[in-house]
């Protein structure tokens, strides 16, 4: 039977008068790709914040500036460990101020390394420099020196880990990591080759690792939308207002 104008069902037929621009009978949605972001926090903070007036950033608000629009971010992961207030006495309440305010957007999970710090002998770099600069060198200089090493330990692993087990579970049709760290990329890998999905690396910095260039789907500079991107302060929270630290 061919269908023409006047013998289609009724629910197929082309609308006419006031509703004819209303209704689309034939019209449908591309479905858009659910969108898991996985965000590596030390590395964000060191390649992209930390010399900036932009820590207070909002990342559920720089995903959606970054993202192409056929993202839908059903969760955004941040990886990172309490930090040591021994070189800055101010950073942990600085940083649980702002896991606070992660706290508030609704689909964000923050998963806890740990953060090391230790005193050990290394090896001096020569000839040795003093910062601030000094003009009283011991003589002769010294090979080795006690130091104190600050280590993050667990948050790349997680990341890792938890990237490639979402892909081969089905949890997202699209991935989005954040981070410069050569060390995701057998993750990144994985789940780009073998699982076949894509993944879009969100760049902090202008000039991304090759390697990890190389196997993403898509590359975004996250930079030019920090300053767009923060937090309002005071954010309004459940129990009390979360102020955003003076030296931020």
């Amino acid at each position: 039977m061919r269908y023409t104008e006047d013998n289609l069902p009724a629910a197929c037929r082309r609308p006419r008068g006031r509703r004819a621009k209303a209704r689309r009978p034939f019209a449908f949605r591309i479905p858009k790709m659910r969108t898991v972001v996985y965000i590596d926090g030390f590395n964000l903070y060191y390649r992209a914040l930390k010399k900036t007036k932009h820590k207070w950033l909002d990342l559920h608000a720089l995903c959606e500036a970054t993202l192409p629009k056929s993202s839908k971010v059903i969760a955004i992961k941040y990886y990172t460990a309490r930090v040591s207030g021994r070189a800055n006495p101010t950073s942990p309440k600085d940083q649980n101020t702002y896991l606070k305010a992660l706290a508030t957007i609704p689909h964000l999970e923050v998963h806890l390394g740990s953060f090391q710090v230790m005193t050990k002998w290394m090896f001096l770099a020569q000839p040795v420099e003093f910062r601030p600069l000094s003009t009283v060198f011991p003589n002769p200089n010294p090979d080795f020196a006690m130091v104190i090493k600050t280590e993050e330990k667990g948050s790349d692993v997680n990341f890792g880990a938890h990237l490639v087990r979402d892909a081969l579970m089905g949890v997202f049709d699209h991935a989005a990591v954040l981070t410069n760290d050569t060390d995701l990329k057998e993750p990144i890998r994985i789940v780009v080759q073998e699982a076949k999905l894509p993944v879009t690396l969100l760049t902090p910095v202008d000039r991304p690792a090759g390697e990890l260039q190389n196997l993403a789907t898509h590359v975004r500079n996250i930079r030019p939308y920090l300053g767009v991107c923060q937090f309002p302060d005071p954010i309004i929270g459940p129990k009390k207002a979360i102020v955003k630290p003076v030296d931020w």
